[in-house]
């Protein structure tokens, strides 16, 4: 039984360790990361036929701005949008405008489900087309801009590690929050 304590107490110092290098980096990563999707995306778009969401797109653009933006103009609109989130990411410079933009852009990403549902669920039993489900991920980004929105006034998460045996008691972590009164 010594021997399997040991082995727990091991991992308890691993996994706590772990814990602390996650918590002092990993928002600075996340950020990182959606900075390079979105530059990297933004990037294909400024050139004609590499995007595979090029036609839904612009064509989304054209809608969401009554024809203002078609065509060229409209992929070079999104293409900028997002290469500007992306810079603004990466540098942690105007990340509150990076984040504000990248919610817009997001609901501009999203409203082709709402736009052209025929076209996206297309398949027998009105499974999501590949497109759908390219479209449908953009959750995931979203709940990260989430979390980076929530850090932008300087909240931090707090490293209050629990050894991994009482771990296995609880079924969900709790959650602190200290707000500061406005």
């Amino acid at each position: 039984m010594s021997t399997l304590n040991n082995l727990f107490d091991r991992f308890d110092r691993l996994d706590t360790a772990l814990n602390r290098w996650l918590v002092n980096n990993s928002i600075a990563l996340l950020r990182s990361c959606m900075g390079i999707v979105f530059l990297g995306f933004g990037m294909l778009k400024f050139f004609p036929g590499i995007s595979p969401i090029e036609d839904l797109a612009t064509r989304t653009t054209a809608v969401l701005t009554f024809g203002l933006l078609s065509g060229h103009s409209a992929m070079n609109f999104v293409a900028a949008l997002e290469c500007i989130i992306g810079i603004s990411f990466l540098t942690g410079r105007f990340l509150r405008i990076g984040v504000w933009l990248m919610a817009a852009q997001m609901i501009g990403a999203m409203s082709p489900l709402i736009l052209f549902p025929a076209e996206l669920f297309n398949t027998p039993m009105h499974a999501p087309t590949l497109a759908a489900q390219y479209i449908i991920k953009d959750i995931i980004l979203v709940a990260a801009g989430m979390v980076i929105a929530a850090t932008w006034t300087g909240a931090r998460i707090v490293a209050e590690p629990v050894t991994f045996r009482s771990s296995l008691r609880r079924r969900i972590p709790r959650i602190h929050r200290h707000l500061q009164p406005a």
